[in-house]
């Protein structure tokens, strides 16, 4: 146990990386810098300071992994962001594509016994609005989107990347969590689900950050683009 507190911008790469581990990729600078969209400099810099407080460690193939201090604290930042996430859109009646960043605010100086408040607030919600467990050890792997083949009917299960410019685009786009759709068309640039008559259009690379639950279903494989594109413009966090 380090017995430090760790502050919020650690709190934060802490995230990232349970995210990563969540999602079944390699713990890696790398991986939490395309993440994050972060340069891979300021990463170099957050996981020294990680390693120096305690929370993780680098394996001999330079993979990171959590020491039991640092996976105690990701676990409940994480589960407290999604249930601050769930509280502020099913209590609140805040937009699902507005939360995410008001819960990274929200998250850092909230007290256990809010904590247990606003649980018995959400009553039986087990996922945060974006579709992620709030009892961690509950999710489901599902395929992505862009894996999937024209015909094939979907679910959507869950956003993976929840940066709020992004949640704001598929919102635009008319994709909600839980949509039933069929995929209509699928190629480089886009891919384009039908659902009760109307078609939702998203880029390939946002496609690749949307979990379903699809039949037929696609091979697994983690969500993580090389470049996250918004439409045309290309995207930054």
């Amino acid at each position: 146990m380090s017995g430090h507190h760790a502050t919020d911008a650690e709190e934060e790469y802490l995230q990232t990386l349970f995210w990563l581990q969540e999602a079944g990729l390699p713990m890696t600078g790398a991986n939490v810098a395309r993440a994050m969209q972060l340069s891979p400099p300021s990463v170099h810099e957050m996981v020294g300071r990680l390693i120096d407080d305690g929370y993780i460690t680098r394996k001999p193939d330079k993979s990171l992994q959590f020491t039991d201090d640092g996976r105690g604290h990701a676990e409940a930042i994480v589960s407290r962001h999604r249930l601050i996430e769930r509280f502020l859109t099913d209590v609140l009646g805040i937009p699902w594509d507005e939360v995410h960043e008001e819960a990274e605010r929200m998250e850092h100086a909230m007290s256990p016994r809010l904590e247990e408040r606003m649980m018995a607030a959400i009553g039986d919600a087990k996922t945060c609005p974006h579709g992620h467990p709030i009892v961690l050890t509950d999710r489901i792997r599902g395929s992505l989107l862009a894996d999937c083949e024209v015909g094939a009917e979907v679910r959507i299960l869950r956003f993976e990347n929840e940066a709020e410019e992004l949640l704001h685009y598929l919102r635009d786009a008319g994709i909600e969590p839980d949509m039933e759709a069929t995929v209509k068309s699928s190629d480089e640039e886009e891919v384009v689900i039908s659902s009760a008559g109307r078609d939702h259009a998203v880029s390939r690379s946002v496609a690749e950050t949307v979990s379903v639950i699809a039949d037929p279903a696609p091979p697994p494989r983690a969500a993580l683009p090389e470049q996250l594109v918004l439409s045309r413009d290309k995207y930054g966090r």
